[in-house]
């Protein structure tokens, strides 16, 4: 009886390391996933081109139709 008592003491033990762990594993993911959003503006991405020295065209882009022979 006291075994299972035991048992049982470190399977709770276990599911509340393992609650913790994930919800750590929770946060690093939305922390990480709120910083690619970030990265991923378009105000962000035009200063990182400034400073490769590329900037926004001002013609709007154009589509090229090919036509196909018959």
């Amino acid at each position: 009886m006291i075994a299972s008592s035991h048992s049982a003491d470190k399977k709770v033990y276990e599911i509340a390391r393992l609650k913790n762990e994930v919800k750590e594993m929770r946060s690093a993911f939305v922390d990480g996933r709120s910083k690619l959003m970030r990265l991923k503006m378009e105000s962000h991405v035009i200063k990182a081109m400034k400073g490769k020295g590329l900037s926004i065209s001002e013609d709007p882009p154009k589509k090229i139709k090919v036509k196909a022979k018959k």
